[in-house]
C-alpha cells in the first residue's frame, strides 16, 4: 500500500507549496521510490477552464485532456510522475459526484452532509489515485491557505486519513513563512506559530516545517520554532529564497529532507545523489556560456503565471544550449505601427503564446509581420500560429480582409475557422480540443530536424483551426505545412520557406518540455536565436 505525504501551506498564500511537492518528488525518486502527485483545489469550480488567467494563472493541459491548475505542470518537470485528469481534484468535482449521486438515490434517503460525504469523496479521490499509479509515496498538496474556509473539507479529510492510516503511513508536511522585518532586523517566528496553531485546531499536528525565508535560520531560531510549533529540531527545514526553481531539490537534498521522510515513513531505498540534475540543470543555469533575448509578445503580461509553462520552456532550451535566456515581456495591446520598432529592436527571438478574444490581436499580428520581414526566429504557439496565418494571408496572399471567426465572424477570408466538432457546443467548460493527438511530420522540414522522428504526439487546448481551403495559397506563396493529424486532416504545424527558422504549431510544445529535456521545438527555436546573434 503507498504511504502518503500531505502538504499544507500557512500564513500567505504563494509559499511555493508546488514547487516544495514537486520538489520532495524528485528526491524520493532520487532514493529509488515511485510517486505520484496530487493538487487539491478548493475552488468550485470543476476545472480552471473558463477562468481568467488574471485570475488563475497559466492552465496546464495533460495528455488525458484534463484542464489543471498549474502546479501540475511543477510535477510533471521534476518527476517521472504521469500526472492524469484524476490528479487534479477540486471541490466542484467533489460537490458535482456527491450530488449526482443524492439525485440518483444512491445515499438511501440519509441527509446528504459535508461529512462524512464531502469527505468520504475526496478521499476515495485520493486513494484512487494512489492505488491506479501503484505506486510507493502519493504527495497530496491542499491549494490555499490554512484558515481559509473552503480548504476545511480537504483539511479534515486528510485529517481522517491520517488517523486511519496511522503515523508510519501518513506524514503531514506544513509550509509556513518567516518573514524578515527589515527596520527591526529580524525575523519573526510568530506567523508560524500561529498557523502551526490553528492548523492543530482542527486536529492537524504537523511533523515538519517548510520554513519559507530570506534568511538563514539561526540555531535559536530553530530551536524556538521546534519548541513552539511541537515539531523535533531536526524536523524545521530551512527553505531559502533560491535564484532557479530547480535549484529547490538540492537545498532541501542539503536539509537532510529526504532522509528525514524515510525515517518517519520507516522506509529504506537506495542512496544515489543528484550530481546529473546539479551538473545538467543548475550549473547551465547558474553559469551559461550564452546569453540570448527572446520578446515574448502576449495579452496577459501582467501576471507571471499566465505564462508560466512558456517562461520554463524558453528555461529548458535555455539548457539545452548553454545559454541564458532574457525574456522580454512585451503586452501585444503596446504593440502598434509607430511602437513595433522601438519595442522589438532587442529581440533576437520572437514568440506569441496562446491566448483567446480578440484584445491585442493586431498587435500580434504586427509582431509576426515584424518576425517575418527581418529574418527574427519566430515560434508561434496555438493562438501565435493562428495570428501567424492571418499576417500571411493578409500581407504576402493579398487577402486584406482576413481573419479568425473567432474575432470576425463575417470575415469574408476566415483563413482560421472553428473546429467542425465545435460548432454544436455550447457549454463553455472541457468542451475544447483537448489533451494528446497524433501528428506527422514532414521529412527535410525545421520541425522533423528539430524531433529527428516522423511522428510526434502534443497537446492542444484550442476551438479553432486553419482553414484547409487556403492550403493552396499559402503553399502557392511559400508556407510549408510541416505538421498534419493525419486522421483530420488538421494543420499542425506551419513554417516558411527562405527565412531563418519561423515555425507555429497549433499543439501546446511547452507542456512537454523539462528541464533536462527541453521541447524539440523550444531547444531549436532558441539554437536559431543564438545563431542569428553570432552572425549579426
Amino acid at each position: 500500500m503507498s504511504k502518503f505525504i500531505f502538504i499544507t501551506g500557512g500564513v500567505v498564500s504563494s509559499l511555493g507549496k508546488g514547487i516544495a511537492a514537486a520538489s520532495i518528488g524528485k528526491l524520493l525518486e532520487a532514493r529509488g521510490l515511485k510517486t505520484t502527485i496530487i493538487k487539491c483545489d478548493p475552488y468550485l469550480n470543476v476545472d480552471p477552464g473558463t477562468m481568467n488567467p488574471y485570475q488563475h494563472g497559466e492552465v496546464y493541459v495533460t495528455d488525458d485532456g484534463a484542464e489543471t491548475d498549474l502546479d501540475l505542470g511543477h510535477y510533471e518537470r521534476f518527476t517521472s510522475a504521469q500526472i492524469t485528469k484524476d490528479c487534479n481534484i477540486t471541490t466542484g468535482k467533489v460537490y458535482h459526484t456527491v450530488i449526482t449521486k443524492e439525485r440518483r438515490g444512491d445515499y438511501l434517503g440519509k441527509t446528504v452532509q459535508i461529512i462524512p460525504h464531502i469527505t468520504d469523496e475526496i478521499k476515495r479521490c485520493i486513494r484512487k489515485v494512489s492505488k491506479e499509479k501503484d505506486v510507493d509515496i502519493t504527495i497530496v498538496e491542499i491549494g490555499g491557505t490554512v484558515g481559509d474556509i473552503e480548504s476545511l473539507p480537504f483539511l479534515e479529510a486528510i485529517r481522517q486519513m491520517r488517523w486511519e492510516l496511522g503515523e508510519s503511513y501518513a506524514l503531514n508536511i506544513h509550509v509556513t513563512l518567516l518573514p524578515y522585518i527589515k527596520s527591526a532586523g529580524e525575523q519573526k517566528t510568530k506567523p508560524t506559530q500561529h498557523s502551526v496553531g490553528r492548523l492543530r485546531e482542527i486536529g492537524i499536528a504537523p511533523d515538519i516545517l517548510l520554513c519559507r525565508t530570506e534568511k538563514h535560520i539561526s540555531k535559536e531560531e530553530r530551536d524556538k520554532i521546534a519548541l513552539f510549533c511541537n515539531v523535533d529540531r531536526e524536523a524545521v527545514i530551512e527553505a531559502a529564497d533560491v535564484k532557479h526553481i530547480y535549484e529547490v531539490p538540492l537545498s532541501f537534498r542539503k536539509e537532510g529532507l529526504d532522509n528525514l521522510i524515510l525515517k518517519k515513513l520507516h522506509l529504506k531505498s537506495e542512496d544515489r545523489d543528484l550530481k546529473d540534475w546539479e551538473t545538467l540543470v543548475v550549473n547551465r543555469l547558474r553559469n551559461p556560456q550564452h546569453e540570448v533575448h527572446i520578446c515574448v509578445v502576449g495579452k496577459y503580461m501582467a501576471l507571471q503565471d499566465a505564462y508560466k509553462s512558456i517562461y520554463e520552456a524558453l528555461a529548458h532550451g535555455g539548457i539545452a544550449n548553454n545559454a541564458r535566456v532574457h525574456i522580454v515581456k512585451i503586452d501585444s495591446e503596446d504593440v502598434k505601427n509607430n511602437t513595433v520598432d522601438r519595442l522589438l529592436a532587442a529581440a533576437q527571438g520572437i514568440l506569441i503564446p496562446g491566448g483567446f478574444g480578440d484584445r491585442g490581436i493586431e498587435g500580434k499580428i504586427r509582431a509576426v509581420q515584424y518576425a517575418r520581414e527581418k529574418n527574427i526566429p519566430f515560434l508561434g504557439i496555438c493562438l501565435g500560429m493562428q495570428v501567424a496565418c492571418i499576417e500571411f494571408a493578409r500581407n504576402i496572399c493579398g487577402l486584406k480582409d482576413a481573419n479568425s471567426t473567432e474575432f470576425n465572424k463575417e470575415t469574408a477570408n476566415p483563413v482560421i475557422s472553428l473546429l467542425e466538432e465545435q460548432k454544436q457546443v455550447k457549454n463553455l467548460g472541457a468542451s475544447m480540443r483537448l489533451g494528446a493527438y497524433p501528428c506527422k511530420l514532414l521529412k527535410d522540414s525545421k520541425s522533423f530536424q528539430a524531433y529527428k522522428k516522423e511522428s510526434i504526439s502534443e497537446r492542444h487546448r484550442h476551438r479553432y483551426e486553419f482553414n484547409n481551403e487556403y492550403k493552396k495559397a499559402f503553399e502557392k506563396n511559400g508556407v510549408v505545412f510541416s505538421g498534419i493529424n493525419v486522421g483530420q486532416e488538421l494543420v499542425e504545424i506551419i513554417e516558411l520557406t527562405g527565412h531563418p527558422w519561423f515555425v507555429a504549431c497549433q499543439f501546446h510544445p511547452e507542456f512537454k518540455s523539462r528541464p533536462d529535456r527541453a521541447h524539440p521545438l523550444f531547444r531549436e527555436f532558441v539554437k536559431a536565436s543564438l545563431d542569428v546573434k553570432r552572425i549579426s
